[in-house]
């Protein structure tokens, strides 16, 4: 799965979020995938729910096409980056 297309799928879903997602272990692992995500939508809410929004964005592409991801999740005011 392309890395710009999984972006672009956490974006649809998440309001005004921005996501960046890549490779840790080299583009050889194509499963095993780190995120980075800050959207308004995680404020107020857990890190289990920050991470349960992402992957209810991907739905079955995380059984299917990706084996491991590595989340990280801000809500923008949390984000210095």
């Amino acid at each position: 799965m392309d890395l710009e297309e999984i972006e672009s799928l956490i974006e649809a879903e998440l309001p005004d979020a921005d996501a960046e997602v890549t490779q840790p272990r080299g583009p050889e692992d194509e499963d095993h995938l780190a995120a980075l995500v800050v959207s308004p939508a995680f404020e107020g809410k857990s890190l289990v729910e920050q991470h349960e929004l992402v992957y209810d964005a991907l739905g079955d592409r995380m059984t299917t096409d990706i084996h491991a991801m590595e989340l990280k999740t801000y809500a923008p005011e949390e984000y210095d980056g």
